[in-house]
């Protein structure tokens, strides 16, 4: 038997299994399913977990359940693709005929002292519940500072307000205005609902050090006091992926050529936070990169040649609370309930593997 490993159930690992499996998987191939944990968690929703306006439960999704499938879990501690095997901590390594890596990201400190020391994150599922219990302990009338005025850090701040109107919430940017990657109509839009919903905002802060209750912007001898730091400012791969001596873009994530393989070891492909895609690290680029390397090795098991199309988003959706959002829709902004209404659908759908 021939074995497919992928490493990471996440929107891509997990799109590529689905796939394969709704397929004619070949008889003599297995898949081999590696994961910290025995479900995949949504983490697009990561923000409303560590604000508490939802439990655990309703963010994981079940790994499939198939004779052709076996799961495996553990911490990946080395890949050596020479020997074409994966290395868990605590467990025998396996071995790989193809290999997916799709481990995700990472917080990126850029090198601020006590940065990682002195916030907390929400980039998995367990750091997303010890956020939850820090921000939850805050007592009422206390400071919680969010670093990073990107999508997750304005998701986190609206949630948070939500879930708890007693606090004190500010957003810090190195930019002069939150979501600077996105139009200005919807930049207003967010921040007329933070002035509505006293959520401050404060631009131009270069965080020069981070100690427990104080943060130190370059700009300024002023100290900013705070009770709580959520670090939403960058992501970059995990430190597994950092460590491969292989090409990588100026973000460090693998090069791939266009089937999503590393050129130089064509039995690995890459997916999700970890590929250098000319896109925007999304669990929407994962889920449709994973399809196509599910594409990729029927073709390889079918000797035939694949043929790819160009991977086409279909838009970015952001929440503010859980009765208003924004988001963008074939380059049109959309902002209100309605957006807020689709991306409820799009969880509802990935809960049940519908795309």
């Amino acid at each position: 038997m021939k074995n497919l490993v992928i490493l990471g159930g996440g929107y891509g690992g997990l799109a590529i299994a689905n796939e394969l499996l709704e397929k004619q998987l070949p008889h003599n191939v297995t898949i081999t399913l590696i994961d910290r944990m025995p479900f995949q968690g949504l983490k697009t929703e990561y923000y409303a977990l560590a604000a508490g306006t939802v439990s655990d439960l309703e963010l994981r999704v079940k790994f499939p359940v198939d004779p052709r499938i076996s799961l495996a879990y553990g911490e990946v501690t080395d890949i050596d693709m020479e020997l074409k095997l994966v290395h868990l901590e605590s467990l025998d390594p396996i071995s790989y005929d193809w290999l997916v890596i799709g481990l995700g990201c990472t917080d990126k400190y850029h090198g601020i002292e006590g940065a990682e020391q002195f916030s907390t994150s929400i980039q998995t599922f367990s750091s997303a519940r010890r956020t939850y219990a820090m921000l939850n302990d805050v007592k009422p009338y206390g400071q919680v500072t969010i670093v990073g005025g990107g999508l997750s850090g304005v998701e986190v701040a609206a949630e948070l307000r939500e879930s708890r109107p007693d606090l004190n919430i500010r957003i810090l940017d190195r930019g002069p205005k939150i979501l600077s990657a996105f139009p200005g109509k919807l930049q207003a839009f967010v921040a007329e609902w933070f002035q509505e919903h006293q959520v401050e905002m404060r631009g131009h802060i270069a965080l020069s050090r981070l100690e427990g209750g104080i943060l130190h912007d370059a700009n300024t001898s002023t100290p900013i006091y705070t009770d709580a730091t959520v670090w939403t400012a960058g992501i970059q791969p995990v430190s597994l992926v950092q460590q491969l001596n292989l090409p990588k873009d100026n973000q460090g994530r693998l090069i791939i050529n266009e089937y999503h393989q590393l050129p130089d070891y064509n039995d690995v492909f890459v997916v999700g936070d970890c590929a250098a895609l000319p896109l925007s690290p999304s669990g929407q680029a994962a889920g449709a990169q994973g399809k196509q390397i599910a594409e990729v090795l029927q073709a390889i098991w079918n000797d035939k040649t694949p043929r790819l199309g160009k991977i086409k988003l279909k838009g970015v959706l952001g929440s503010l609370g859980k009765k208003s959002g924004f988001g963008l829709m074939g380059g049109t902004p959309i902002m209100g309930r309605v957006p807020r209404l689709i991306k409820s659908g799009v969880l509802w759908r990935s809960k049940r593997h519908l795309g």
